[in-house]
């Protein structure tokens, strides 16, 4: 696990402070946080499977799994921020922002990570 790669984990604990110090919608904390872990462990779980189907020379299913499970999380995070909103407006906002701050800074740090990374770690071509 390379540190650049979760970085918006620690973001989100940050975040937890600074939601209580400025008043804002604890809901709206909780809402984003529970869909932000929820979403990287389907990430991670998404990972694994793509990574074991390079493996065994199966592209299509390692890109399939990728293209559906992005387009699942999405739909998890916006789900989860109707919801909240629907039921408390504020809360709504607060985790669309603050889910819309650790979606940008998860992609530029997995894109820093990836330029990091060793080229022998990755899947080598056949």
């Amino acid at each position: 696990m390379s540190p650049p790669k979760h970085v918006d984990l620690l973001v989100l604990a940050a975040a937890a402070v600074l939601f209580v110090v400025a008043g804002f919608s604890m809901l709206g904390y909780a809402a984003a946080a529970v869909a932000w872990l929820a979403q990287r462990g389907i990430q991670w779980l998404a990972q694994r499977r793509s990574t074991e189907s390079l493996k065994n020379g199966n592209r299509q299913r390692a890109m399939g799994i990728i293209a559906a499970t992005t387009l699942g999380r999405v739909w998890l995070m916006a789900t989860v921020v109707l919801l909240v909103g629907i039921a408390q407006r504020t809360a709504g906002l607060s985790s669309a922002i603050l889910l819309a701050v650790l979606f940008t800074i998860s992609m530029g740090a997995s894109g820093f990570a990836y330029l990091l990374e060793p080229e022998d770690r990755g899947v080598q071509p056949r």
